[in-house]
């Protein structure tokens, strides 16, 4: 899938996009166009900003600002509330940097460290550089939720483990172009990019305080992010169905086995209500666990079988100095 020109053909491509989901940004918006107003580039810069379903204002602030801004930017707005990824997905598409490097709008990765990772990706040849962390200035059930879907990624996509899945990223042109042609309607970045590519490097950046708003990471996001993770990038819940489908037969066997054995060496023995009900309730319940694992596999299927959208946008806007392309 080739990636769209984010202006007219005649404007040369920049060195980098950065791409940057909104979502209830609010009063943040002032502050994040500042940073990237008084940011120098070699090569220059673009901005891609998609504002994710926000009803704050969020979109009228940055489409007020758009006229002062002496760069390019391209505003996207999505229909409706997708999440982080599909939002990211959606920026990346409209990204035609040489680079294009994915963070979020709370200013706690400064556009500083953001030319680092870009210095590194280009020096290294690397198709991705993640960015990690000495001290991460999250709250500490964002930290923990960081920890265990790095985990879940290592045991699940094969990640190596000492990579950290940071949404602090630098792609090369030619990895977007990969990733972006996945259409199914549950992305997860982080494993699209590590079934692409393994021209993976990392860098040490300093993370900052949260200038403003509140974090929106929830654990009803968590949950969605590892559903995304474990059914649609990997078969192992069916292999883990399979080995305790498995566990439960030997388990059977041996009790019916242990039973054969006491009639015949201690004759009819009487038999508790509780034990049975006990074993009904281990059988029956991993049953519907199985049911449930494969229910969730088919339903998927039948969502990107189906064409359900990955994500609607409303409207884009595109903005070069000196003048406004509007697409509607």
């Amino acid at each position: 899938m080739p990636l769209p020109k984010v202006l007219d053909s005649d404007r040369p491509a920049p060195r980098v996009s950065f791409v940057i989901p909104l979502y209830f940004t609010g009063r943040g918006v002032d502050g994040l166009l500042e940073a990237f107003r008084e940011l120098e580039v070699a090569g220059g810069f673009n901005l891609v900003l998609v504002n994710d379903g926000s009803t704050d204002g969020t979109w009228d602030t940055v489409e007020a600002a758009l006229a002062t801004l002496p760069f390019e930017v391209v505003l996207v707005d999505l229909a409706r509330n997708y999440g982080e990824h599909h939002a990211v997905l959606e920026g990346l598409r409209h990204a035609n940097g040489q680079y294009a490097i994915t963070l979020d709008d709370d200013l706690q990765n400064p556009p500083g460290e953001a030319l680092r990772l870009l210095e590194h990706a280009e020096a290294s040849g690397a198709e991705v550089v993640y960015s990690y962390y000495a001290e991460k200035r999250h709250s500490w059930f964002r930290n923990l939720g960081s920890r265990l879907t790095n985990a879940v990624a290592t045991a699940l996509l094969s990640k190596p483990p000492e990579l950290y899945l940071s949404s602090f990223r630098c792609l090369h042109r030619d990895l977007v172009g990969r990733v972006v042609r996945y259409e199914g309607p549950f992305p997860y970045i982080d494993g699209l990019i590590l079934g692409a590519t393994n021209r993976i490097e990392r860098l040490l950046v300093a993370h900052a305080s949260r200038a403003d708003g509140a974090s929106g990471y929830t654990l009803r996001k968590l949950l969605r992010l590892w559903m995304n993770l474990f059914f649609n990038f990997s078969i192992m819940p069916l292999r883990l169905a399979s080995v305790l489908g498995l566990g439960l037969c030997g388990f059977g066997m041996l009790m019916v086995g242990l039973v054969v054995a006491e009639h015949y060496l201690s004759g009819p023995q009487q038999r508790g209500w509780a034990s049975l009900m006990a074993a009904i309730s281990i059988f029956s319940g991993s049953q519907l666990l199985i049911l449930g694992l494969l229910g969730e596999y088919v339903g998927r299927a039948y969502l990107t079988l189906s064409g359900k959208p990955q994500c609607l946008v409303r409207q884009t806007l595109r903005h070069a100095p000196g003048g406004r392309e509007v697409a509607r």
